[in-house]
């Protein structure tokens, strides 16, 4: 009876102890630590889960003849920076190389030789991409997670921001949210979701390394700059994560994977959520992107020791006037040099790129600027206008200049901006670059060359494009066109004439 008794106690015992000393018990004290990292773990499988339904793999079959020698010529930098009379020669044999392959693929299939992502936007088949992804597109096709194939079309491109819409024919798609990419935070979880590689469905994560990076892309086109305001990530992007979103821990989007610096580097950048928003409802309402300007050129502002901002008290954030465009709506407002522009209505601006932002939907309306001048704080109306340089059926009294033209003094120059001062090796200054002289030219003749910077045309100043082309109107290239040069890090001045 004894024996049973003392039997049965050390097997309670030894149960006892087993349970203390369980492989589960010892994992359930760690538990906290180990907890908290499966939530997160759990958060990403869901976040993955949520989005990647409205995702898009993007296939294209390009337009033939596109590239030669190996490499695309159209909006290629590279190209761009080839002699005149070399793109010319390349330019015949790429045509003849058009005819010879359109030959060759008459009545054949197109071949898709294109890929990048996109993500749905609109339960009704609107789908947001990269205008990179679809350019010259001949056929496009979209594919969903669960396999659905859709032929799609361009409902419109916007080449000063790289965004893009397509539309598909289908209803009840499901469809991303945005999030607001000004509540966005530097530190906070991005996840990328895309096709990099042809490798479909791939999710990478990373972190919000930066916002607000401008100047990483040149001007698509003369007198008016890019849309630039990207998210940093370290989100692992590569080839084919173009277009596709970037999101939060919430799964939802707070960018559009556009760019890279290097593959693997791990600095990626997204257009901020709310930026490709308001361009893609305008491309699905309208097909294209109406922009506004007040005709202001911008100066760093330096806060408190800037002639504009004396008396003031406390910091003061703002756009400083450097000058305004003769004509433009700033100076019809009587807006001036050293004027500091800190709002566009409500909204507070501190860039050229927040400027942009708070213009863009209002061509043709009147909005009032708070302005601070001489230590006081007023308001001015302004009614902004269109770009000029803006397609001809977007503005009603286009026509062309009978002036001179740069091709007529052998330049091709550009906006100055930071890329091309750091590749010209000169320092960034108001005015304009000269990136191409044609030989026998009355520029070449005056021994100007690439590099050279370009601020006065006969006595006007000019900082970008439409000032450049504005000066020219009406000269004499017979008399002579007096150049205000910047060479060699001295200021000189060149008379270029024709017949000399």
């Amino acid at each position: 009876m004894k024996t049973n008794r003392f039997c049965t106690a050390l097997c309670m015992l030894a149960l006892a102890g087993s349970q203390t000393l369980s492989p589960l018990h010892a994992a359930q004290k760690e538990s906290a630590a180990i907890a908290l990292a499966r939530q997160l773990n759990q958060a990403f499988i869901e976040v993955a889960d949520q989005v990647s339904p409205s995702v898009v793999v993007i296939r294209v079959a390009q337009k033939q003849g596109r590239s030669i020698l190996g490499f695309e010529t159209e909006g290629n930098p590279f190209y761009e920076m080839l002699p005149r009379e070399f793109r010319k020669q390349m330019e015949e044999r790429l045509e003849k190389q058009r005819k010879q392959q359109a030959e060759a693929q008459s009545g054949r299939p197109p071949q898709f030789n294109g890929q990048g992502s996109g993500v749905v936007i609109r339960e009704d088949g609107y789908i947001l991409t990269n205008r990179h992804v679809v350019e010259d597109a001949e056929r496009i096709e979209v594919r969903f997670k669960d396999g659905r194939t859709f032929p799609a079309t361009i409902r419109g491109v916007d080449p000063r921001s790289d965004v893009a819409v397509l539309k598909i024919e289908a209803k009840g798609l499901p469809a991303a949210k945005f999030a607001d990419s000004d509540k966005t935070r530097v530190g906070e979880f991005a996840i990328a979701i895309g096709a990099p590689f042809n490798l479909d469905y791939s999710v990478t994560f990373g972190h919000v390394s930066a916002k607000g990076r401008t100047d990483l892309l040149p001007g698509v086109s003369p007198g008016t700059p890019m849309d630039q305001d990207f998210i940093q990530t370290d989100a692992s992007i590569n080839p084919g994560n173009s277009g596709g979103p970037l999101v939060n821990i919430s799964g939802e989007i707070i960018g559009i994977n556009t760019l890279i610096r290097g593959l693997s580097s791990g600095i990626g950048f997204a257009i901020p959520s709310n930026l490709a928003r308001d361009l893609s409802d305008a491309l699905i309402k309208d097909g294209k992107v109406v922009r506004a300007r007040i005709g202001l050129v911008i100066n760093e502002f330096r806060g408190t020791t800037e002639p504009g901002a004396k008396n003031l008290k406390g910091p003061t954030v703002g756009i400083l006037v450097g000058r305004t465009i003769e004509g433009g709506p700033a100076a019809k407002a009587d807006i001036k040099t050293d004027d500091i522009v800190t709002h566009v209505e409500s909204t507070p601006v501190a860039n050229a790129q927040q400027l942009r932002n708070a213009l863009r939907n209002k061509v043709g309306q009147s909005v009032s600027l708070s302005v601070i001048r001489n230590g006081k704080t007023m308001k001015i109306k302004v009614v902004p206008e269109l770009w000029p340089d803006e397609p001809p059926d977007m503005v009603a009294t286009s026509s062309k200049s009978n002036g001179v033209q740069s091709d007529d003094l052998g330049v091709t120059v550009k906006p100055l901006t930071r890329e091309l001062a750091r590749v010209h090796g000169v320092k960034l200054t108001e005015g304009l670059i000269v990136t191409e002289v044609e030989a026998g030219s009355p520029a070449a003749k005056r021994s100007i060359k690439a590099g050279t910077i370009i601020t006065e045309v006969n006595g006007k100043s000019v900082s970008d494009l439409t000032d450049f082309n504005e000066a020219l109107k009406g000269a004499d290239l017979k008399k002579g066109v007096r150049l205000g040069t910047i060479s060699g890090g001295s200021n000189k001045v060149e008379v270029l004439k024709s017949g000399e």
